[in-house]
């Protein structure tokens, strides 16, 4: 009989060096990671770490991060925020719909409702 220890818990742990948070600012779900630059020295990041520089040179939300990592939210929002802390990416926080209108479409707007 063999008896299974909590190796994953164990490194899940390792990989956030036991936070929970990120540092800085929240991270939110559909916030939009883009790398910014590969580091030239890559022996300082771990394998996830680096997976996700080249995961994301393509915009990529948090939420896809972590489903293509296979790891907790919380994890990959750790991970994410050391590589923004590094200055490796950027993570764009989503728009409110209202602010994402374009100026053109509202004045073509009052212009339809004006020839009503």
């Amino acid at each position: 009989m063999t008896i299974e220890g909590p190796g994953p818990l164990i490194r899940l742990f390792g990989l956030t060096k036991g936070r929970a948070r990120p540092v800085g600012e929240p991270i939110d779900l559909v916030a939009i990671v883009t790398t910014l630059r590969m580091p030239v020295e890559p022996t300082d990041l771990i394998p996830e770490q680096m997976e996700v520089l080249r995961m994301c040179r393509r915009p990529t939300p948090v939420a896809d991060v972590a489903a293509q990592l296979k790891l907790p939210l919380n994890v990959t929002r750790v991970i994410l925020g050391d590589l923004r802390r590094e200055g490796l990416v950027a993570i764009d926080r989503p728009r409110p719909v209202a602010q994402s209108i374009d100026e053109r479409i509202y004045r073509e707007v009052l212009h339809g409702l004006r020839s009503l």
